[in-house]
């Protein structure tokens, strides 16, 4: 009975996420070339994801029939619900930006006061975080309601390893919530590679050309693909962001219960019986830990609508976020010891439950200090307040090569120390609780993710304040308001990716572990001491691994490729449009935006399934070529890999954006805006935008897509592989 009153809390959350957008639109969108310009915006962004929708959809059949028929109907059923959850949540907080930007413009033209337009775009923003963990988790409980207790896929006597009629071997719900983790992960894909590639193409030829060869302020109308821009950073920076926090979101529940039903499994058959109701319980624990992070999560987000404005807006979204965080571990704590408290705790050791009840709310609290410790590195790095982007600004004056090359050593120095929390992070996690504890870790890390979204979907829709106030021609000090909120997006949003990677890196072991166990089939006898291990020395392992290290890189490149190349043609339109169209540079004429728009939509469009497929196809392929050995070793190495370049390309990309604004505000003596050493710092810029904004984000998404679809597959490729 309680996972229908569970219900509750996600649809009070997409009412609350309902009450912030019509309070939003209730206000004034400002005069009629402020409206003219939002409108153009509104429209760009909607054509754009109602086509890639469109194209996901396919994608969605195709996979959909497939699953049903190598696996199980219900399989198929759980990843269209995935797939409907994660593209509703984009939707909406996609299309909140786009309403939401023009009336921060408007707050701050009306009352010039930075803490009422503040309110304004986190308002819009957390339209987005709570449509990410509500929708996330109303799908979560309908699979758990339909699949797990309506079907019995919960009841004692199915949660066993069966063979369906391929030979196929799984544990059914572990298999089914696997699908609705994939149908999550197929809509994050095309989200954040479309919307990636779709905003860079945009913002590099803007740059190239706007500001490195003319000299154009930031989003002047002049510019043909400023438009484009602004488009861009609605379907990337809030859309893809948000489908991509909801799939590390659920990719961290599921691992979770899936190793908590394999290990009972195996642990019950092999060693000594773990009752049913252990079991169920750990099974539903991830389940509660998420909803009271919700109720945590909205406590935060009221604190900073509801409070009266602040001049120190990074201050505000600092005590939203640590206090969603503070409550989410005084909540779970709680929620150990009154659901578990009945759990025998000989059974718990089994499970490698070292403390008893408290042993999971230990591995989350891990994740959640972690993924503070990542965010808080990641501002260190990119943030022009520390010592590394002031000192890449100062290099600037030595010219473009000498600032990029500055920014390459700045990303790869800042990989380390956020490895030393997740390495220490994933050891103290799995000391607490075992495997299960470093899934937990990564739910802990999420928990709160409804807050970590809102506070970074507020930057674009500050970004997006700024260029409407540009190019509306409205007074100084409006620009000055909305660049100061968009100045702290940039700092929250390098904090989001660090808590994007980091739970990357544990949600993708726990997977890994749960890739493992479903290789397991009804008369398999196992040593449960040496059943995860993996054979190193094994040279199909190995081969694996190097092919795997190597991934992130092609599909990295694949990526900057897609951006390059609709950047070039953006370059080549805006320089055709200020030749051909007379009187544009002085304002007499107005440019064509929808060449522009169209040029990046089709860029976008074209470029997003290659990267799609590389991710889904690759475990398949290799799995069906080599067998679970290779694929084993294929997962490793893209984590390790993919991790590693994650974390560079966003600092390094954050590192420069953030450079180019410290000259841009006059913080280096005898610099500003149109000396030698801001245009060396915004070709800095504009090399970092596909790395912090389209390769950074997407390797998130690659390291789990690969680790959720080999999970599901290789039951078929350890029975059907070539060699």
């Amino acid at each position: 009975m309680m996972l229908y009153y569970m219900l509750i809390i996600p649809l009070l959350a997409l009412s609350f996420a309902v009450f912030n957008y019509y309070s939003v639109l209730k206000l004034d969108e400002g005069t009629e070339k402020m409206k003219e310009v939002a409108l153009a915006i509104r429209e760009g962004a909607k054509t754009f994801v109602n086509h890639e929708y469109k194209t996901v959809g396919l994608y969605v059949v195709f996979i959909t029939v497939i699953l049903m028929i190598v696996t199980d109907i219900n399989v198929g059923i759980a990843f269209i619900i995935g797939a409907i959850m994660s593209g509703s949540a984009g939707y909406v907080g996609m299309k909140m930006a786009t309403y939401a930007n023009v009336r921060v413009s408007n707050t701050a033209r009306k009352t010039k006061n930075i803490g009422k337009t503040l309110k304004v775009a986190f308002q819009g923003g957390s339209v987005m975080g709570l449509s990410v963990a509500g929708f996330a988790l109303l799908g979560l409980i309908l699979v758990y309601i339909i699949f797990g207790i309506w079907k019995g896929q919960l009841n004692k006597e199915n949660i066993v390893v069966i063979r369906n009629w391929l030979g196929i071997s799984y544990i059914p719900f572990a298999m089914t919530i696997s699908g609705y983790a994939l149908g999550c992960s197929i809509i994050a894909m095309f989200d954040r590679v479309g919307g990636g590639i779709y905003t860079k193409a945009a913002d590099m030829g803007a740059d190239l050309v706007g500001k490195t060869e003319l000299a154009l302020p930031e989003d002047d109308p002049r510019n043909p693909a400023t438009i484009a821009d602004n488009v861009g950073d609605n379907v990337g920076d809030v859309a893809g962001l948000g489908a991509d926090l909801l799939e590390s979101y659920i990719g961290a529940i599921i691992s979770s219960v899936i190793l908590v039903l394999y290990a009972s499994f195996l642990i019950s058959r092999d060693v000594k019986e773990i009752s049913y109701i252990t079991t169920f319980k750990l099974a539903l624990y991830p389940l509660f830990f998420t909803i009271l992070g919700l109720i945590g999560a909205m406590i935060g987000i009221l604190y900073v609508i509801f409070k009266k404005g602040s001049d120190n807006p990074h201050r505000e979204l600092n005590i939203s976020l640590f206090s969603s965080a503070i409550l989410t571990i005084v909540f779970t704590f709680f929620l150990s010891i009154l659901y578990l408290k009945d759990v025998p705790h000989d059974e718990l050791k089994l499970m490698s439950f070292r403390y008893g009840v408290y042993s999971p709310w230990l591995s989350a609290i891990v994740g959640i200090f972690s993924g503070i410790l990542i965010g808080l590195l990641a501002e260190y790095y990119t943030s022009d307040k520390y010592h590394p982007t002031k000192e890449l600004a100062k290099f600037a004056k030595g010219g473009p090569a000498i600032v990029i090359s500055k920014g390459m050593a700045l990303g790869m120095k800042s990989v380390l120390y956020p490895v030393f929390m997740l390495m220490f992070g994933i050891l103290i996690a799995d000391y607490f609780s075992g495997l299960y504890g470093v899934a937990m870790a990564a739910m802990g890390m999420l928990s709160f993710v409804a807050a970590t979204v809102s506070v970074d979907s507020y930057g674009p829709v500050a970004d997006n304040a700024g260029g409407i106030s540009e190019m509306a021609e409205l007074e100084p000090e409006v620009r000055k308001i909305t660049d100061m909120l968009d100045s702290v997006g940039n700092t929250t949003a390098a904090i989001g990716k660090g808590f994007a990677i980091g739970s990357a890196a544990f949600a993708a072991l726990s997977l890994f572990a749960s890739f493992v166990y479903s290789q397991i089939n009804p008369s398999m006898q196992v040593d449960l001491k040496s059943f995860l291990n993996i054979n190193l020395i094994s040279p199909r392992t190995i081969a694996g691994a190097l092919f795997g290290a190597a991934l992130p890189y092609f599909f990295s490149a694949y990526l900057i490729d897609a951006v390059v190349n609709a950047a070039e043609k953006m370059v080549e339109e805006i320089r055709r449009q200020f030749k051909e169209i007379p009187g544009l540079m002085e304002g007499k004429n107005k440019p064509d935006y929808n060449r522009c728009i169209k040029i990046s939509s089709d860029g976008a469009l074209k470029e997003m399934k290659i990267p799609a497929l590389i991710a889904v196809l690759t475990p398949l392929i290799s799995g069906f070529i080599f067998g679970t050995d290779f694929v084993g070793g294929l997962l490793a190495g893209t984590t390790f890999s993919g991790v590693m370049l994650a974390i560079y390309t966003a600092n390094s990309g954050g590192a420069w954006d953030n450079a180019k604004k410290y000259i841009e505000n006059g913080n280096l003596e005898g610099e500003g805006k149109g000396t030698d050493a801001h245009k060396a710092s915004v070709v800095g810029d504009t090399v970092g935008d596909p790395l912090k904004d389209t390769v950074g984000p997407s390797l998130d998404i690659l390291i789990k897509i690969m680790a959720v679809t080999s999970l599901i597959t290789v039951s078929i490729f350890k029975i059907y592989h070539l060699f």
